[in-house]
């Protein structure tokens, strides 16, 4: 951006601590080529998160687990759990990405679990888990 400062100020602290360059035609070129550019990354990150969510969207992970009395796990299924689920089955997930909000699943049943992508895409996936045989 292009903001109009006190010759002091731009002289003493904004180009010294490379916080600023003076705005002109060859630094301005460059900081648009530089926009452009960085813009062009970001719509790529964009597509490819778009990609990603409409494969997991279409995804049900069944997870077989340990299970006690009255459905309850022996331990839990976490964030880390699902996430290698989901890469298993051949769509890469890390397990920043998943998101439970009550914590871990301790039950069996079906579960809608939220997934940040990237580039602030957000998409669900149906993890089912079941008692191991």
């Amino acid at each position: 951006d292009r903001v109009k400062v006190k010759p002091g100020y731009a002289r003493n602290f904004l180009i010294p601590k490379g916080k600023a360059t003076a705005a002109t035609t060859a630094n301005v070129a460059r900081f648009e080529a530089r926009r452009a550019e960085l813009e062009r990354v970001a719509a790529e990150a964009l597509a490819k998160s778009n990609a990603r969510a409409a494969q997991l969207a279409e995804l049900i992970v069944t997870l077989s687990v340990k299970t006690g009395t009255e459905g309850r796990l022996f331990g839990s299924v976490g964030a880390a759990d699902i996430a290698d689920a989901v890469s298993a089955a051949g769509i890469e997930l890390q397990k920043q990405e998943v998101r439970l909000p009550a914590g871990p699943i301790r039950q069996i049943g079906e579960y809608d679990v939220d997934l940040h992508l990237p580039s602030e895409v957000k998409t669900q996936i149906r993890v089912n888990v079941i008692a191991e045989a």
